[in-house]
């Protein structure tokens, strides 16, 4: 095996071989100390080396993650920063804008990993991104799973309970506009019992209005039954705003439906609007 680009060292080889043919993707400082038959100074000599060529990256103290030969360079982007930033709380998921650009649901350029736990952690930065910390109440923290980043597994929120969470917290999602657009564009692939039943889980009215409403807004194609169950949790007494509850310039108004108040002027959600509507191939005539 010949590795181009990253030349190694016959220790550096040792290390990078062994655990390639283990297929492992972590490893703690003393057993690359085991695999040298070295002492733990000249381990940390090692693993410089190969933090230094791009081989290795720190994942938390004393542990690395071993950057796959068959991936290259390439493979020191942002998804093996989703795989670094996994390691520093446990129980965590990934999610709101960062799970949605990993799903494709949004274009635009992440220079913050969002991480949900239920642990406290202080918010820290993984190489040049930040990685900040969300402590989502206890009745949130559902709706993920292990997802496959480089031959990594991460957790991250599902593709519903990215939306949801999105809508939620649009400060998260970059903004309310974005969170609109997240949702149109997801729409399309949704498990819409699943979104009822994560709503319903939630137990909010307020969110259930606001995801009813954008729904609306974009044209999703969410079935009746489905429009039917989520209009049961509009409460006809409370008032609902999406956006600030002071009035804004160019604010849509009062939706009856959702009894709903959108306090977001039309241009900041001219993007996603009728975007969730499914498209019908053209005919050749």
């Amino acid at each position: 095996m010949t590795f181009a680009l990253r030349s190694l060292s016959q220790n550096e080889s040792r290390i990078v071989l062994a655990l390639s043919e283990q297929g492992r993707r972590e490893v703690e400082r003393r057993e690359i100390a085991r695999l040298l038959g070295a002492n733990l100074q000249a381990a940390d000599q090692v693993i410089r080396s190969l933090r230094r060529k791009g081989w290795l990256e720190r994942a938390s103290w004393g542990r690395y993650l071993l950057i796959p030969p068959n991936q290259g360079p390439e493979a020191l982007g942002e998804s093996n920063l989703l795989a670094l930033a996994s390691r520093i709380a446990d129980p965590y998921y990934i999610g709101y804008g960062t799970a949605a650009a990993h799903y494709g649901f949004t274009t635009q350029t992440r220079n913050v990993i969002w991480v949900a736990t239920t642990q406290h952690k202080r918010s820290r930065r993984v190489q040049d991104t930040e990685v900040r910390i969300v402590n989502p109440p206890p009745k949130k923290f559902f709706g993920f799973g292990p997802v496959d980043v480089l031959g990594y597994p991460v957790v991250m929120s599902d593709r519903e309970k990215t939306v949801i969470d999105c809508i939620d917290r649009p400060d998260l999602a970059g903004g309310i506009g974005e969170s609109a657009h997240i949702l149109a564009t997801a729409s399309r692939r949704f498990d819409w019992q699943k979104i009822a039943d994560y709503l319903e889980r939630i137990g909010s009215p307020s969110l259930v209005r606001q995801f009813g409403w954008l729904a609306d807004h974009a044209n999703a194609d969410m079935p009746q039954d489905i429009r039917a169950k989520l209009l049961k949790h509009v409460d006809r007494s409370v008032s609902s705003f999406l956006g600030p509850k002071k009035q804004v310039r160019g604010g849509i108004g009062y939706n009856a439906t959702w009894r709903i108040t959108i306090n977001v002027a039309r241009d900041e959600l001219q993007s996603s609007h009728g975007l969730g509507r499914k498209q019908t191939a053209k005919r050749n005539h």
